[in-house]
């Protein structure tokens, strides 16, 4: 049986309560820019604001899609072994003992929060 996610291994507070980027985090978002900067990646990476909407179980995974046309996001639960949604758009920076690695992977210091794939209209 899939594990849930909770707040004491994934301590993520309710959007309603994350405190968002503000002035007393200039130093920090600029040493984060000049990272993005070193590596070339400014234009690749930036940050977002991690919070929980609801949980998700550990065989599952969040999925976005999009309109171009109607100019929307979907973002909807998939059990990660059932979704044909496979571009990661979201990460998040995780503690070495939250990763494991598999035989097709090795040991990053980051998870995929997000899968993305453009949903087109006639796909609906």
């Amino acid at each position: 049986m899939p594990t849930q996610t909770s707040p004491a291994s994934h301590s993520l507070p309710r959007f309603e309560d994350a405190e968002p980027l503000g002035p007393q985090d200039a130093e920090f978002a600029r040493d984060i820019q000049a990272v993005l900067k070193k590596h070339g990646n400014l234009d690749r990476f930036g940050l977002v604001l991690l919070h929980d909407h609801f949980s998700v179980d550990s065989d599952e995974v969040l999925v976005e899609t999009n309109d171009p046309q109607a100019r929307t996001l979907h973002v909807e639960v998939e059990k990660k072994g059932e979704t044909k949604h496979a571009q990661p758009s979201q990460w998040r920076f995780v503690a070495d003992s939250e990763e494991t690695p598999t035989a097709q992977s090795y040991r990053a210091p980051y998870k995929a929060q997000m899968l993305c794939l453009t949903l087109a209209c006639e796909d609906r």
